[in-house]
């Protein structure tokens, strides 16, 4: 799953974008990615590990609606289960 978020940008700023990566690892577990970072800047990457899938896509809609609270709009969404 894949969720590309943006913040509606400040006057003359790039936009500040956060996307989130959920994906099954070769052993059975799940990793959430984090990215974060300004158009153009400097990005941030930050990894998660699950040992279950409820428990991962828990904390992916958790990061998802704690970015929407911060006047993150959803750009992108991708995969078969991708939460709206």
């Amino acid at each position: 799953m894949r969720l590309l978020m943006q913040q509606k940008p400040l006057a003359g700023e790039a936009p500040k974008y956060v996307q989130l990566m959920l994906q099954q690892d070769l052993l059975g577990g799940w990793t959430l990615l984090r990215e974060t970072g300004q158009i153009g800047g400097k990005a941030s990457l930050k990894r998660e590990q699950y040992l279950e899938r409820g428990a991962a896509l828990a904390a992916f809609e958790k990061a998802r609606d704690a970015q929407v609270r911060k006047g993150f709009l959803v750009m992108f969404a991708q995969g078969a289960d991708a939460p709206r």
